[in-house]
This record gives C-alpha cells, sequence and structure tokens, in this order.
C-alpha cells in the first residue's frame, strides 16, 4: 500500500547527508556524533497544502525540522478569528512552542506541500546529556523564537503600516537568502490577508501598501511574485537590523 502525502513514511532520515543541515542543526560534529544524531531523526512527514502538522491543544511530543515547504503558525482568538503567529521555511524547526506545557499553544498549517523531519523531544533530551552542542543549539532556537517575538511585538506597537510591510518583506528575503535563493525575488507563499493578520493590519491596508510601493518604484508585484527593485529604499522605510 502506498503511503498517503499525510501520513509518516518509515523512511530513515540523515542529517549527515541533508543540505539543509547546517540551517536546522548543530555543526561541527564527528562521525560519531553524527550517527547519533542521525538516529534521533526518526521519519519524515508529508504535509499537504491546508493541512495542519499539529494542532493547538494537542499532546506535544516532538519537533519538527522543514525540509520543503512553507508553514504558518496561528491562534484561533475567543471570537473565532485566526491570529497568524508566524510564518516558517525550509531549514527551521518548529514545535517549540509544546515545550511549557506539554500541549501545541498554537497550530501549524502548510501554506503548500511540504515535507518534515520528525524528531521525538524526549530523545533530543536524551542525546542533549551526551552532547552539548546540540543542547546550546536547542537553546538558540528558543531564543531566536523569543527575539522574534520581541519584533513582531515591536512591528505591532510603534510602526506604521508601511514600515510593517518593509519589515516583513526584508525579513523574508533575508532568510530566503541564507537558503542559496534570491536576494530580491521572490514568491509569497501567505495570502495578503494571512500577512495582514501577521502584522496587526486590515486586509486594505497591506493591498494599500503593496501599492504605494509599487507606485513608488521599490516593488514590482504581480500577483504573489515580488520583486524588491529598491532595496535601499525599502530599508530607509525600516532598519532590518532590529528585527529577526
Amino acid at each position: 500500500m502506498q503511503p498517503t502525502l499525510n501520513t509518516l513514511e518509515g523512511l530513515k532520515v540523515a542529517c549527515s547527508n541533508c543540505n539543509l543541515r547546517e540551517l536546522c542543526m548543530p555543526t561541527g560534529f564527528n562521525k560519531d556524533e553524527m550517527q547519533k544524531l542521525d538516529e534521533v531523526v526518526e521519519k519524515r512527514r508529508r504535509v499537504k497544502q491546508g493541512e495542519a502538522l499539529f494542532s493547538s491543544g494537542e499532546a506535544f511530543t516532538s519537533l519538527y525540522a522543514i525540509r520543503t515547504g512553507f508553514f504558518k503558525t496561528c491562534v484561533i482568538s475567543e471570537d473565532g478569528r485566526e491570529q497568524v503567529t508566524g510564518f516558517q521555511m525550509a531549514g527551521e524547526i518548529i514545535g517549540m512552542d509544546g515545550i511549557v506545557s506539554d500541549h501545541h499553544n498554537c497550530s501549524a498549517v502548510a501554506l503548500e506541500d511540504a515535507e518534515v523531519c520528525v524528531m521525538p523531544f524526549s530523545d533530543i533530551e536524551n542525546l542533549s546529556r551526551e552532547l552539548p552542542g546540540l543542547q546550546r543549539h536547542v537553546h538558540k532556537i528558543m531564543s531566536r523564537e523569543i527575539v522574534r517575538e520581541n519584533g513582531v511585538m515591536m512591528l505591532l506597537g510603534n510602526m506604521r503600516a508601511e514600515e510593517r510591510l518593509a519589515a516583513f518583506l526584508l525579513n523574508l528575503v533575508q532568510r530566503l537568502h541564507a537558503r542559496g535563493l534570491s536576494q530580491s525575488e521572490l514568491v509569497l507563499r501567505m495570502t495578503r490577508e494571512e500577512i495582514g493578520s501577521y502584522l496587526g493590519l486590515k486586509l486594505e491596508t497591506v493591498s494599500r501598501a503593496f501599492s504605494k510601493f509599487s507606485e513608488e518604484g521599490i516593488i514590482e508585484v504581480k500577483q504573489r511574485y515580488v520583486k524588491i527593485v529598491a532595496p535601499d529604499a525599502l530599508k530607509k522605510i525600516f532598519n532590518p537590523q532590529t528585527y529577526y
């Protein structure tokens, strides 16, 4: 029987042979240490566009390293509205929200067909006792998430709509460039409504900001394709060094 896209596959994943290893895993391990790390990564899981990798309230068991695809994390407000809390891409690890309470506090939904590596957290904890480098890396990822959340709070509290969108686009291309992609061109996997939810803006406000940037020759927009024509102008709107 062929596995479907939303089932766990019995495929062994070797971190040592993954071209995203330096993005989501610590470097500097010797051969034996890499072998131990390979054993922690149990399986791959494929998630179809629109499906949840995990849901709010679900028991926390594993962290997930994204191999391909894009995700959004989101929560549902008391009045039933979705609030996007982040966007994640290949080379990033998601699921850490569940560490504090042993249950996930948000949902992670695939914005396109995606594939993740499943890393049982109990195995990571056990291996961290043997490999201090792994423990430091986990702490580094957690710290980065705290810094990123602080950056979002600053966006929502102090910045105009144009500043928020500029910061979002600059951050996105910076992360994509770290994966060997273009510094100036990207395809938005998320909708403008989802961008607005993340940035605390109405859909109409996001559309107006995109139109303004386009009219001023800062970007070119064709549906979800965006080309940053004048990166310096975008940086003048917002300083990217303060946002992660």
